[in-house]
């Protein structure tokens, strides 16, 4: 069995393709806390006061769903701790934490990974999947889903924001050795609304699991299954 990591810009897809991931491998899924964050709207009302509080807040759940998932070796994580220094070092950058904050993050990011490897010292994720997307696609998503909060017309300057933020995804990929990797191009495939973009998605990463032997081709990929993970994108 897998651990697979989806990474990716706000409104790239990662929830959709980890509902259908984890459907096609039968294994469980965990998504990032957005809908039951209470400290997100609050971030995005006053980014200088709550931009430290809020990455505590997803820096602590991506710690757990890490842990969780390589004590189980069977799991399907929306977005990761591996992540989590992009995007506080961007709201570093744009003055929005402290020095101080800074210094205290990193140290806790540190131990949180260090005890990641002592749960399990021989253990990775055995593939993260990035969705690459354009900025004019990923403010089309964010508009479309329709949070409130995340909209331009409520603050122009989130255009900036989300600029960066999209900017910062290319070296960050390209900088990423925890484990392999695979970048699904997410203009092309709109494997959220097109069924035949989702089974192609879907079909690039059981190939690359099979490249890396982490699983025989045709195992647990069935038709049926497949189907399922259309159904829910």
């Amino acid at each position: 069995m897998s651990v697979i990591l989806i990474s990716g810009t706000i409104g790239a897809g990662k929830s959709s393709l980890t509902d259908m991931l984890a459907t096609e491998i039968r294994s469980k899924p965990f998504y990032e806390s957005v809908e039951d964050n209470e400290v997100l709207p609050l971030f995005y009302s006053n980014p200088e006061q709550y931009a430290f509080l809020l990455q505590i807040f997803f820096l602590n759940k991506r710690f757990l769903a890490m842990k969780n998932a390589l004590i189980n070796d069977d799991n399907v994580l929306d977005r990761s701790i591996y992540e989590d220094s992009l995007l506080f070092h961007l709201n570093a950058d744009l003055g929005r934490v402290t020095d101080i904050e800074v210094q205290q993050y990193d140290n806790l990011l540190d131990t949180m990974l260090n005890e990641l490897d002592d749960v399990a010292p021989k253990k990775r994720p055995d593939l993260m999947v990035h969705i690459k997307v354009s900025l004019d696609t990923m403010l089309s998503r964010i508009k479309k889903r329709g949070r409130d909060y995340e909209q331009l017309e409520s603050d122009e300057t989130l255009y900036n924001y989300y600029q960066q933020l999209n900017e910062r995804y290319d070296q960050w990929y390209e900088n990423f050795d925890v484990c392999p990797k695979i970048q699904i191009d997410g203009d092309q495939f709109d494997f959220v609304e097109e069924p035949d973009h989702a089974k192609e998605v879907i079909e690039q990463i059981k190939q690359k699991l099979v490249e890396l032997e982490k699983a025989p081709a045709g195992s647990y990929y069935t038709d049926n299954n497949l189907a399922k993970g259309q159904e829910l994108g």
